[in-house]
């Protein structure tokens, strides 16, 4: 597995989680690594993505509430998720990549297995 993500669980609305993925992909430094989220019925959306050089992005839904960061030294990117609502209940998956645009799902190659978020209100 190259791509292995966890921290998901159940929260209340207003809560917080922190998703962890641990990438054994190397350089690790050398990819840009999002995470996306997929709801049941739904297409896979974009949550948030950090660059190579530790640029940040972020959809719509997380702007404000969502924080993304990565550890190179230890190959793992981080998503903190606060304010949690019941519309952020998904699977969220995450992704390796060197695409150029990294707001986009086609820009990554490599893809976890995802974790269940759910949030009840």
């Amino acid at each position: 597995v190259q791509l292995q993500a966890s921290g998901g669980g159940l929260v209340q609305a207003g809560g917080s989680l922190r998703l962890s993925c641990v990438a054994s992909i190397f350089p690790f430094s050398s990819y840009n690594m999002g995470w996306f989220r997929q709801a049941p019925g739904k297409e896979r959306d974009f949550v948030a993505a950090i660059s190579s050089s530790d640029g940040t992005y972020y959809g719509i839904s997380a702007k404000g509430r969502f924080t993304i960061a990565r550890d190179n030294a230890k190959n793992t990117v981080y998503l903190q998720m606060n304010s949690l609502k019941p519309e952020d209940t998904a699977v969220y998956f995450c992704a390796a990549g060197r695409g150029d645009v990294i707001t986009t799902m086609g820009s990554y190659t490599r893809w976890g297995q995802g974790t269940q978020v759910t949030v009840s209100s």
